[in-house]
């Protein structure tokens, strides 16, 4: 079974509670996702803040317009420092997905750090750099441009994709 880590780092120019109170909103997941992923939390009644044991429902259309449903969990919540989702129901065999938040010296750095298995073998190790390691580089690259337009800063991303 190949395990992959899929790693991402963007400066924010803004203060910690600020990026905090917008990254641990689950209604804002929505405004930080493209749209080419037919994205909808399902989930009724969602709080403000995300708390560990929190289950969030989603539904996506990520290939070939097919709708298909996910299950998140809040599994970590650190105030102010980092939250843990974990995939409970969905298209991956793994999915564990840490936000970090640095502070720094001209802002907060966020850090998500991805680690996942895709099912189906031989045929998902086929499939992850051409569709699925591409497809999370557009997730993550539509999400630093939103994160920018709302926060107001730009600076080089990094990213780093290994297999375990």
């Amino acid at each position: 079974m190949a395990v992959y880590q899929f790693y991402r780092k963007q400066l924010i120019s803004s203060d910690l509670e600020s990026v905090w109170e917008f990254i641990s909103s689950p209604q804002n997941l929505k405004i930080i996702t493209p749209e080419f992923l037919g994205f909808q939390v399902i989930s009724k009644n969602l709080p403000h803040k995300i708390y560990p044991g929190q289950m969030i429902f989603y539904e996506l259309r990520p290939l070939l317009n097919m709708k298909s449903f996910w299950v998140t969990e809040i599994t970590h919540v650190k105030e102010l420092n980092y939250f843990v989702d974990e995939q409970r129901i969905g298209p991956y065999k793994i999915w564990h997905h840490e936000h970090q938040l640095i502070p720094a010296n001209e802002g907060i750095e966020m850090i998500d750090v991805i680690t996942y298995s895709l099912r189906f073998g031989f045929i998902g190790r086929l499939i992850h750099k051409p569709f699925v390691l591409r497809q999370l580089n557009k997730i993550f690259d539509y999400r630093k441009q939103k994160l920018e337009e709302i926060f107001g800063w730009k600076q080089s991303k990094t990213n780093q994709t290994t297999e375990v």
